[in-house]
């Protein structure tokens, strides 16, 4: 990493933008579920008493997404009603014929990293801030001295010269508790646990000293607007697509999982200490525009990378075998750097 000084974040699964998220890929996944072949393009906006989830499908299952989306609101939290509106059409047949050949459902660029520096392979900051937000929900939902705690929060660690010198949280919260008690709890039962030596950092708890009032009945959310807490917290490039709601034949979402599961395995190998993977695609067509990797003290990794790993979308769906309900998951806490998701094996080179 060559940023003496940066900053990242993360967001609970009850953040507005993540709500969203997580609903297009239960909708993804329950067509998934019916019919592997699905095609989806699903998009969710939430505010302020409004839900609406549009898109694209072409599949022979049958789904509520609106009653998706209400049990998935509820299951986070969240009490306030919902107006709910769909519209959900059939896919363009001008993007299927290029598709049903084997070709991309898009054109883009993508971006895969790894690092060394966490067991994760994730920066570290990248890593912190994300086991925050997971230690947010986890304390709400399993810690009875915590019941305080609403869906709704983000976390934030600024790093200087590789250490920890800044770490924020905000957390929704009931109106009862002061803010003196979130500090003092969070401190012992979240902050310090994971970031360890608190010497010398600063700490922030709700800056603007309340935060009562969560989800969409606080702020709009909308699917794909938080792809840098999916990806790598702005310190690699990102192509601008977002993941959630696109089935894999979308290598906005299949090929950056497949050059995050090429860089892993070129660093968990040995052969270099971080490694980025760039590729891109023409809509339709099946070869990859280029696919360039590089490791430290840029080093040209691309011949083994080509050599090891196929970007053909058809060959990343079956390899990692993509074409089965896994997406839900995904939508919160980052799509890189969790165990259980197939672009995150290691295998041999």
């Amino acid at each position: 990493m060559k940023q003496h000084t940066y900053t990242v974040e993360s967001v609970t699964s009850g953040h507005p933008d993540k709500i969203c998220d997580q609903i297009s890929d239960s909708v993804l996944d329950a067509f998934l579920a019916q019919d592997p072949q699905s095609r989806v393009a699903v998009e969710t906006f939430g505010s302020h008493g409004l839900l609406v989830i549009g898109g694209e499908v072409t599949s022979k299952g049958a789904v509520d997404a609106a009653k998706i989306g209400r049990a998935f609101y509820r299951g986070l939290g969240y009490d306030d009603d919902l107006q709910i509106m769909t519209s959900i059409v059939q896919q363009s047949p001008d993007i299927a014929q290029g598709v049903d050949t084997g070709g991309a459902g898009d054109q883009g660029i993508m971006y895969g990293y790894a690092t060394a520096e966490t067991p994760e392979f994730m920066p570290v900051a990248v890593a912190l801030a994300h086991k925050l937000t997971q230690g947010l929900e986890r304390l709400r939902r399993t810690d009875p001295e915590c019941a305080w705690l609403g869906p709704d929060g983000k976390s934030q660690v600024t790093m200087q010269n590789g250490k920890v010198a800044i770490v924020l949280i905000s957390c929704q919260h009931a109106d009862t508790v002061s803010q003196e008690h979130i500090k003092d709890v969070l401190l012992r039962k979240l902050i310090r646990p994971v970031v360890g030596d608190l010497d010398g950092v600063e700490v922030l708890v709700n800056p603007t000293g309340k935060f009562t009032i969560g989800g969409f009945a606080a702020d709009t959310g909308l699917t794909g607007r938080k792809i840098v807490v999916d990806t790598y917290g702005g310190l690699v490039a990102h192509g601008g697509g977002a993941f959630s709601g696109k089935d894999p034949t979308k290598v906005d979402r299949s090929a950056a999982y497949m050059a995050r599961f090429a860089a892993k395995n070129i660093v968990a190998n040995g052969v270099a200490k971080v490694c980025t993977v760039t590729v891109a695609y023409a809509i339709g067509r099946a070869e990859p525009l280029m696919v360039y990797a590089e490791g430290e003290d840029n080093r040209d990794l691309s011949a083994i990378v080509k050599e090891k790993f196929d970007f053909r979308p058809r060959a990343i769906i079956e390899r990692l075998n993509l074409r089965r309900p896994l997406y839900a998951r995904t939508a919160a806490y980052g799509h890189f750097g969790r165990d259980g998701f197939p672009w995150e094996q290691v295998v041999s080179l």
